[in-house]
């Protein structure tokens, strides 16, 4: 009886140790679940964020070009003005009274002009029947010629003392944003004073001068030789306000300084900018994403699909032809919205895993999931000014 307990009590045992070995045995048989997203080729708009500074579009000082008092400033200082509005009026007094006299001495040099007129006419009649010389006739063509020449003095005479005194009032150069005044009324102003009375300031559009570095430079300009990258100048420029949001109008790329700077040893870059609310301002810092290629077969991969070592090198894993997973060393250069630029190890059509890499090693076969692609993000986001054509997918988010 004692032996039949034995032999039951060792049956039990060995069953439930059979289960337990069973239960542990069957998570190593279990494949697991990653998530992988299938890199394809397409147009990828190569960008650089470059720092800037607005400056205004056009700039004139007003000074006056006559002696004189203040009598008057006509503008609200900080406003808008237009060309050939009146800005001060100067005390004219003076001018206007020699303006007078000038249109009176036009007036007398207009009689003598009509006596010797007369007079060569009569002269030209007697000298035709004899009854004065030749002398006499030529005396009096003279005589008409002076006069008209004292006509035509007497009128330029008159024309510089109006100029006078529409100078006596001055006006806008060019349509723009006044500053302040630096002169007050009853002041004395003069021709040749160094100050400028006010400034007048033309914001819409707005210039943003940037400043990209000659080895950057020299990279685009060999992959550009290469036939690797295609020119992209004729893009949008996406701008950046200081406290990061973006610009609500893009610019556009206007020229290339063809000198080097120097001491600081980069080219100016200038870019106009739509500036109709003035929002920008001169002076402002700003930085700008401007396009400087278009790489035609380009190859995103999304950033947590690749891993960096202490040493800095960068790999991917990928699920293979055989559903395994495969260890890639990649090389990437710059990163475009969530994705990194990949300049070789990975091609189209690669799986890389994106989500589950805690569970897998190479070699292990996996079950791959492809990833919901995300709305494409915005062009200044991903570096795509104004390109809808580059289309980025990135994986949703999932736990690891």
């Amino acid at each position: 009886m004692l032996k039949k307990k034995l032999l039951a009590g060792l049956l039990a045992t060995s069953a439930l140790l059979s289960a337990c070995g069973e239960k542990q045995a069957a998570p190593q048989g279990m494949t697991p679940a990653v998530t992988v997203v299938t890199l394809k080729a397409k147009p990828v708009v190569l960008t650089r964020e470059l720092p800037g500074r607005t400056s205004p579009f056009k700039v004139a000082e007003v000074r006056p070009q006559v002696n004189g008092i203040v009598k008057e400033q006509l503008f609200r200082e900080g406003g808008m003005v237009k060309a050939g509005e009146s800005l001060y009026q100067l005390d004219d007094a003076t001018y206007r009274a020699d303006y007078d006299s000038a249109k009176a001495n036009l007036q007398s040099a207009r009689a003598e002009l009509n006596v010797a007129r007369l007079n060569a006419r009569r002269v030209a009649e007697l000298a035709g029947t004899g009854a004065v010389s030749k002398q006499d006739n030529d005396n009096a063509k003279a005589t008409l010629q002076r006069a008209q020449a004292a006509v035509a003095a007497a009128k330029a005479a008159m024309e510089r003392k109006r100029i006078e005194v529409d100078y006596a009032r001055i006006s806008a150069p060019i349509a723009g944003r006044i500053g302040k005044s630096s002169v007050t009324q009853g002041a004395l102003v003069t021709a040749n004073q160094s100050a400028a009375l006010a400034t007048v300031q033309q914001l819409d559009p707005i210039y943003v001068d940037l400043n990209q570095s000659t080895t950057e430079l020299l990279s685009l300009r060999k992959a550009l030789a290469a036939g690797t990258v295609e020119s992209a100048d004729d893009l949008p420029v996406s701008i950046k306000l200081e406290d990061g949001s973006t610009y609500e109008h893009p610019g556009k790329l206007q020229f290339a300084e063809a000198s080097v700077d120097p001491s600081t040893g980069s080219v100016l870059l200038r870019v106009v900018v739509p500036n109709p609310d003035h929002m920008l301002l001169p002076g402002m810092y700003v930085r700008a994403a401007i396009g400087r290629g278009v790489r035609e077969n380009g190859i995103l991969v999304p950033q947590q699909g690749v891993a960096r070592d202490p040493k800095g090198n960068t790999t991917a894993m990928v699920v293979n032809g055989e559903g395994k997973v495969e260890q890639r060393s990649v090389q990437v250069s710059q990163t475009i919205g969530s994705n990194w630029l990949v300049e070789s190890g990975l091609q189209a059509g690669d799986k890389v895993i994106v989500a589950g890499l805690q569970k897998i090693r190479p070699g292990v076969p996996v079950q791959a999931t492809e990833a919901e692609p995300q709305p494409v993000p915005a062009a200044n986001e991903v570096g795509a000014a104004g390109d809808k054509s580059e289309t980025i997918e990135a994986p949703t988010a999932h736990e690891s």
